[in-house]
């Protein structure tokens, strides 16, 4: 099992913009690198990617969620 944790604080976003679709799902394979989602603070977007491959079993921060350094956003197993 593997946490994927936010690198900064901001808002994080599983999608790339309002009308796409999502990065990732719950239930998806991802492979290591994969983007999963981004972290935006003050207009600056910072993806967030897979650090194992694995399937993505759950995301522990909600859409716009508020997120600070080294909260997990989600688990791959």
């Amino acid at each position: 099992m593997a946490d994927i944790v936010s690198p900064l604080p901001g808002i994080f976003y599983r999608k790339p913009a309002p009308d796409k679709d999502a990065f990732v799902s719950e239930g998806d394979t991802v492979e290591e690198g994969q983007t999963i989602g981004i972290v935006e603070i003050m207009k600056q977007f910072t993806e967030v990617k897979a650090t194992a491959a694995g399937t993505l079993t759950e995301f522990r921060i909600d859409n716009e969620g508020t997120v600070n350094p080294g909260d997990v956003i989600a688990v791959v197993e």
